[in-house]
């Protein structure tokens, strides 16, 4: 948003061609700067359009970063995941044919508006080329593509505001979820430390597969198919076989993670 800011910070009052044939340039610098404005450095009878769409085509991608973030609540809000929900209000209706239903009908509208914002660009960027660089063409769409798009992507970031502050985290279904797997998510760990002990990665790699599509296919624990791996143990202790299927190695760089984030806050 800051660079769309800066995309469109440009004023320009250059004549009816853009060649100050009536009106001398420091008029048009002291205007601009009084308004808080740069001089476009390159205007015709219209500061050119491709800065317009350069502009929409900033809402546009906001816009679908929304929707990318609305869309995976979507599907975490799913009855067979059930991991976030978004707010649902006392005496909220979450379906009309179905009572028990909790349907997420803002993340819903998020990623279908923000389909309006990618329209709107598509507008913009048939008002970049004009007859001579000059023509009025362009005027008609933009008293309807930009307001809408302004107004139309603070709303959704309101929305998504809302949604943030007040959605609901299931922590205990994630761990359900995560069992579900019986292990098989800390196979590509084990795959690197068969590599350490110095197998070649083809030889870790078949180790693996075929103990973890046995815990795929029986329904086994992928660790208890290891432990009874001769192979395997072979070359891997119980000890460290154990020490292989800690939880806190993958969230033991989530204080670096978050520190960049907020390095992202506007």
């Amino acid at each position: 948003l800051r660079r769309a800011r800066e995309v469109i910070s440009y004023g320009k009052i250059s004549g009816a061609v853009g060649n100050y044939a009536h009106t001398p340039p420091f008029v048009e610098e002291y205007v601009c700067r009084k308004l808080g404005l740069q001089v476009s450095p390159a205007s015709s009878q219209i500061i050119q359009r491709d800065r317009h769409a350069e502009y929409l085509s900033h809402l546009a991608i906001v816009g679908a970063s929304l929707e990318k973030f609305a869309q995976e609540i979507r599907h975490l809000q799913r009855t067979e995941v059930l991991e976030v929900l978004e707010p649902f209000s006392f005496g909220q209706k979450g379906s009309s044919a179905m009572p028990h239903k909790k349907n997420p009908i803002l993340c819903e509208r998020i990623c279908g508006l923000s389909r309006v914002l990618r329209g709107n660009l598509q507008a913009a960027l048939e008002n970049v080329a004009l007859w001579h660089e000059r023509d009025i063409s362009h005027s008609s769409v933009e008293r309807i593509i930009i307001p809408d798009s302004t107004t139309l992507l603070h709303y959704l970031l309101r929305k998504f505001q809302y949604i943030l502050e007040n959605m609901q985290v299931n922590a205990e279904r994630m761990k359900e979820n995560l069992n579900l797997t019986r292990g098989l998510i800390y196979s590509q760990r084990v795959l690197l430390a068969l590599v350490d002990k110095g197998l070649s990665r083809e030889e870790a790699y078949n180790l693996v597969q075929r103990n973890a599509l046995s815990a795929w296919e029986e329904g086994s624990s992928f660790k208890e198919n290891l432990l009874s791996d001769k192979e395997v143990v072979k070359h891997l202790s119980p000890s460290e076989l154990e020490e292989l299927f800690d939880p806190g190695y993958f969230v033991r760089n989530l204080d670096k993670i978050f520190e960049r984030l907020k390095e992202l806050e506007v």
